[in-house]
């Protein structure tokens, strides 16, 4: 008798029902949302494909950094994470599971909106994990505004800082560490390529970065180093309930997918695992989009 593959329906697989409205003041905690991201801390299992690896991952205590994290560790890899301070509680839950998992965690909180602390940060993940061969862009500032006229120029700087300038800063620090095989991943969007009216600054840090990695993949290809993008559709992360969504979106976030719900982090770890992996050793300057079917065009 042979088994049956034990199918799992992509419609019903994660919540797929409404979210509350839910409020908090930036950059929020992953833990006290409803209901907690899953980022792959029960689900994901690794099979040694980033055995000796050296990680840093920005954005790593919550949504799609932290699933990056956790299933990095799991593969092998030491990491380093970068969270803001006020993510404290849920960066050291990251660290219990990537130790959990036999891998080195490296916690270092501070701003990457700051072009000194962006060099400080490699240096340290350099020197505390004894090497650097992947660099994850996760991190993210996302605030709604309905109109151009009520966009504050503050707000449109820090979303660029934060989105696109430290991806510069980090990536200029870090490229003379990395050895050949090394692999950078930013993290785009679906809205640099279906832009929403109420994301305008957002959505064009996105739209940046694609034309920023795909550029730099091809300048350092001589290095031996890759560089790609991952494009995530509607996915539950703590961006959404801190400003990234008008309260009254929150309940039907992710219905408008043809998988008709939003993604959860732990849908994305696997594309992250592969980029950084020997498995890609001929894929750079490309854009995976992990979408719901919303997709990039």
């Amino acid at each position: 008798m042979t088994n049956k593959a034990q199918l799992v329906n992509p419609l019903t697989k994660y919540f797929n029902g409404e979210y509350d409205k839910q409020f908090q003041e930036y950059p929020g905690v992953q833990s006290e949302m409803t209901p907690v991201p899953d980022c792959g801390e029960e689900s994901y299992k690794g099979c040694g494909r980033l055995k000796g690896r050296k990680a840093l991952i920005t954005g790593g205590d919550s949504g799609i950094g932290r699933a990056a994290a956790i299933a990095y560790a799991r593969e092998g890899a030491d990491v380093a994470i970068n969270y803001l301070p006020d993510e404290e509680v849920d960066a050291r839950e990251v660290k219990r599971y990537i130790e959990a998992a036999g891998g080195k965690a490296v916690l270092l909180p501070g701003d990457i909106g700051n072009e000194e602390f962006c060099r400080k940060l490699v240096s340290e993940a350099h020197e505390a994990l004894g090497g650097l061969d992947i660099l994850v862009l996760a991190a993210g500032m996302q605030q709604y505004s309905r109109d151009i006229e009520a966009l504050a120029s503050e707000q449109f700087v820090r979303t660029f800082e934060v989105n696109v300038f430290a991806m510069f800063w980090i990536i200029k620090a870090a490229l003379p560490l990395l050895p050949a095989g090394a692999s950078i991943i930013t993290t785009s969007s679906m809205q640099a390529y279906q832009p929403g009216k109420l994301l305008l600054d957002y959505a064009a840090t996105k739209s940046a970065i694609v034309g920023f990695t795909r550029a730099l993949a091809k300048q350092i290809a001589v290095k031996g180093i890759r560089a790609n993008v991952v494009a995530p559709g509607p996915v539950w992360t703590a961006l959404q309930i801190v400003g990234g969504q008008p309260q009254d979106k929150i309940p039907e976030f992710g219905k408008q997918t043809p998988l008709m719900r939003a993604g959860q982090p732990a849908e994305l770890a696997g594309v992250y695992v592969f980029l950084a992996s020997d498995e890609a050793s001929f894929v750079t300057a490309e854009v995976y989009g992990v979408t719901g079917g919303m997709h990039l065009a």
